[in-house]
């Protein structure tokens, strides 16, 4: 029993413990808030035009082009693989930024940091494959604290060195470089998974539907002795690695797109998960935009090639509150089912109000203090609609809900892109991208504010219907930390 036990143990905590050092050191990128005033220094010399209306947008196009084939193979190489893609990429970026001359290098760190975010759903699904059910709530927690350590620990130290120290923004290109070095490193180390959600060979796909027919966690047969349980899910991992050969098989194509139409279906089958999901693809393309170009705003109120800027310092500390916020959910005690909907509009006309704010004022602590409410709203609410489509799903349908969502957002940031930041359309200034992102927020927030008092005044008169919806949200937070 006490083998069994300590195997168990070591089967999750080895690969949450390698994962979470590959996220601290892969998110530690202490470089990354003073992207902007070092491609407009010295060093590359790009105009803040070009850097608007040219080069960054082809970060989007380029993640969208990589989106939904990664979500793929993800699936089908079984998650390593394109972990160690990612830090690659990581390593590739720091590079050319340190070293490659010229406006073409810097296009091309922008398609190679669209493999870098795209690859990050893997990281987010790698640990559900490798580890047992009973685990992955304290596994994300992990995952999370170590992406969200590493962000705000590189902006912090990245503030200081550049405030306290002097040191000049290529140094701190070199030392993320360094930095990502060791989590591409770390990725080898992770073991590689021994299943996949909808790639599976024949005798794997069988032992799935078993377990399907199980419910959609395996949890609702019979309880069994840890011994036993073990054993199972070593036969049934021996069971889908023989399968594995017939992966590319056509049977087996066919296959996965069947279970992809299905858990689509189960994933969209429900009004309430609808509208969810409208809002999480509706905001986070407005998140993305004006994440990316919130760097140009601060440069454009106090430029950085004659101000001291604190982006490192306002970064972190946006993470920590972030971090705060998302953790506080889990502790919040309100019936999501009626007030969810509604909530998402009344914030969602806070995070206008900030981008407004952003877009308007000539003080960059405003602007500043803009950035960190828009962002704290945004973290809270993500996570709350990520809770309730995750206590809804079975892990297959969530990471299909996920992928699919994102792919939506990111047709849509495209669509805002090329009409108003790309210099072949519009090609507008960045106060005016900002304003237009405010009433792109204003349009969320109205829908959503009419949406949500119609769910409230529904549930309130349909007591039936609250308490389906709070034993259906009642599921502890696999959660929150998916974000």
């Amino acid at each position: 029993m006490v083998f069994w036990a300590m195997k168990r143990s070591f089967s999750w905590t080895y690969p949450t413990a390698i994962l979470s050092l590959y996220g601290f050191f892969a998110n530690c990128r202490m470089a990354e808030p003073f992207l902007t005033p070092y491609l407009i220094g010295p060093y590359k010399n790009i105009s803040g035009e070009v850097l608007t209306n040219y080069l960054y947008p082809i970060w989007t196009y380029s993640y969208l082009a990589f989106l939904f084939p990664v979500f793929l193979l993800t699936d089908f190489l079984r998650h390593k693989p394109l972990i160690m893609i990612q830090g690659l990429s990581l390593v590739t970026t720091y590079v050319l930024l340190c070293f490659a001359p010229g406006l073409p290098a810097m296009i091309f760190v922008q398609v190679n940091y669209a493999v870098v975010t795209s690859t990050e759903v893997a990281y987010l699904s790698y640990i559900y494959s490798v580890i047992p059910v009973e685990n992955y709530q304290r596994a994300t927690g992990y995952l999370r604290s170590a992406m969200l350590s590493g962000y705000t620990f590189g902006a912090g130290l990245g503030q200081m060195l550049v405030s306290l120290a002097g040191v000049d923004y290529f140094y701190l290109n070199a030392i993320t470089l360094g930095i990502v070095s060791m989590a591409l490193l770390i990725s080898f180390w992770l073991p590689m998974p021994q299943r996949s959600l909808f790639f599976k060979g024949k005798t794997a796909a069988a032992v799935g539907s078993q377990s399907q027919q199980e419910g959609p966690l395996g949890l609702d047969g019979p309880e069994k002795p840890e011994m036993y349980k073990d054993e199972a899910g070593s036969g049934r991992e021996k069971m889908e690695h023989n399968g594995s050969a017939g992966l590319c098989s056509r049977e087996n194509v066919a296959n996965a797109g069947h279970l992809l139409w299905k858990s689509f279906k189960e994933s969209y089958s429900s009004r309430h998960l609808i509208y969810w999901s409208l809002w999480w693809a509706l905001a986070s393309a407005g998140y993305g935009q004006i994440f990316n170009y919130t760097q140009l705003m601060w440069d454009h109120i106090e430029p950085s090639a004659t101000s001291s800027i604190y982006n490192g310092g306002v970064e972190a500390v946006c993470s920590l509150v972030g971090a705060a916020v998302a953790f506080s959910v889990g502790h919040i005690k309100v019936n999501w089912a009626m007030w969810g909907e509604l909530a998402l509009g009344l914030f969602s006309t806070v995070a206008t109000s900030a981008v407004f704010l952003m877009a308007l004022t000539s003080s960059i602590w405003l602007c500043y203090a803009g950035y960190a409410i828009f962002k704290s709203c945004y973290m809270l609410l993500i996570t709350i609609t990520a809770f309730q489509i995750a206590a809804n799903l079975s892990m297959e349908c969530y990471a299909l809900t996920f992928g699919i969502n994102t792919f939506v957002a990111l047709i849509l940031q495209t669509i805002i892109t090329l009409i108003f930041v790309d210099e072949a359309a519009l090609g507008l200034n960045i106060v005016t991208q900002f304003i237009i992102y405010g009433s792109y927020y204003a349009l969320i927030s109205v829908l959503f504010l009419i949406r949500g008092t119609y769910t409230a005044c529904t549930t309130q008169r349909n007591p039936e219907y609250t308490e389906n919806k709070e034993q259906e949200t009642s599921v502890e937070v696999i959660s929150v930390e998916h974000f």
